[in-house]
């Protein structure tokens, strides 16, 4: 799956879920499947309907095919199973450190500007750049408009995609986009911050004063409109967004996970103490989140931590990238602790069923680690008296 597609998906699914009620009455849902030639018609006349003319319509959509490749890796979308030391020493290595402090000297005037204006720091912006296309080097080869058509034309989600064919044509018809050999992300988000075009749309920046946005190969653009997409998402200038603690050996575990917010104050009087010694946020409310459990790596999270989840709503994922702005903001590398031993696929599903079977809402039983699966953990262990930071082991497994 593509960095930016659950958070995307998730939102589009509870826009349209939310517009079903008031609009269905009213008009048939966008059409979908069927005879290619027709559905492009009825696309054409609704992006015209909308604003776009029939000229950038008929230059977006000429030569448009089904990419039988996207949806093979719709149908076939991976999951996360890597636990988050193993996925964060990998994304947040020396190289791409070194990189991404390189690009923020290169590009020093542009991060001053998306700082100045939208109130981001080069760090958080920096982040994304690297862990979605390392710096603008791996973009995705998928044509993104014949990738839009498929996913749009295809029946199974064209609520979320057809309104990015949409916006793919107002790129076109402003000239900030060729159709025939733009490319990117399988599920159509494009260039070096990998962003969909209805967000390019709204919150496109023209960093290199070309009078075009062009987030595939300007630097600039595509830095200031991550940073104004950020900000659009509820950034608070000025505030963290993730801090490294180190925790004491007794603490009311139930009271971590996200979630589970309370005043910083109230963790650091229970004996939080975080490493850069700043207790100035005290005021904020904080979440302790423990990845892989109270023996490995621990963080508080702040307000601006949700910005990642609405970047994308995996919490490996999520928790990496906001490691990796802290790093390049100047933090050390983590204490990696000594975390238990974790379940593997089948003892994830094996304890994912016993979870299910005394009642809890896991969702599918599929040997990833959600959210769902961290809360039912939790719960469980604090029913047989065990530390409750989330994290499945081999003992717990054997305790239900």
């Amino acid at each position: 799956m593509s960095a930016r597609f659950a958070r995307r998906l998730a939102l589009a699914f509870a826009l349209t879920s939310c517009l079903a009620s008031t609009a269905l009455a009213q008009s048939p849902a966008p059409a979908c499947g069927g005879d290619l030639g027709a559905f492009l018609n009825g696309v054409k006349a609704e992006a015209i309907s909308m604003g776009a003319s029939a000229n950038a319509a008929d230059e977006a959509l000429a030569g448009a095919q089904i990419d039988q490749k996207v949806l093979s890796r719709d149908r076939a979308q991976g999951v996360f199973r890597q636990t988050f030391l193993e996925f964060s020493q990998r994304t947040v290595s020396q190289a791409r450190l070194d990189i991404g402090r390189q690009k923020i000297k290169q590009y020093a005037d542009v991060f001053a500007r998306a700082e100045k204006e939208f109130g981001v720091p080069p760090g958080v912006i920096t982040a994304f750049w690297g862990m979605e296309t390392d710096f603008g080097a791996v973009q995705g080869d998928f044509n993104t408009r014949n990738a839009l058509v498929t996913l749009s034309h295809d029946c199974r989600r064209p609520q979320l995609f057809r309104p990015q064919l949409i916006a793919l044509i107002e790129m076109v018809q402003h000239g900030d986009l060729n159709p025939a050999t733009n490319t990117g992300a399988w599920a159509g988000e494009i260039g070096q911050v990998q962003m969909l075009p209805e967000d390019i749309i709204a919150h496109g920046v023209d960093g290199d004063g070309d009078g075009h946005i062009n987030v595939k190969t300007s630097s600039p653009d595509a830095i200031l409109t991550a940073a104004k997409f950020i900000q659009s998402m509820g950034f608070k200038p000025g505030q963290p967004w993730m801090q490294e603690v180190t925790l004491p050996e007794n603490l009311p575990w139930d009271k971590s996970g996200l979630g589970n917010e309370i005043p910083a104050s109230e963790w650091f009087k229970l004996g939080v103490t975080p490493r850069d010694g700043v207790t100035t946020f005290g005021n904020l409310p904080a979440a302790l989140i423990l990845p892989q459990g109270r023996k490995g790596p621990t963080f508080l999270t702040y307000p601006n931590f949700n910005i990642y989840l609405e970047w994308n709503q995996s919490f490996i994922y999520t928790t990496s990238a906001a490691y990796f702005a802290t790093r390049l903001a100047g933090a050390p590398t983590y204490q990696k602790g000594t975390p238990e031993q974790g379940l593997d696929d089948g003892g994830m599903k094996a304890l994912q069923t016993k979870l299910e079977a005394l009642g809890h809402d896991i969702g599918k039983v599929d040997g990833i680690l959600g959210s769902g699966t961290r809360q039912a953990v939790q719960k469980e262990q604090a029913r047989l008296g065990l530390p409750a930071d989330g994290w499945p082991t081999q003992s717990l497994l054997s305790a239900l």
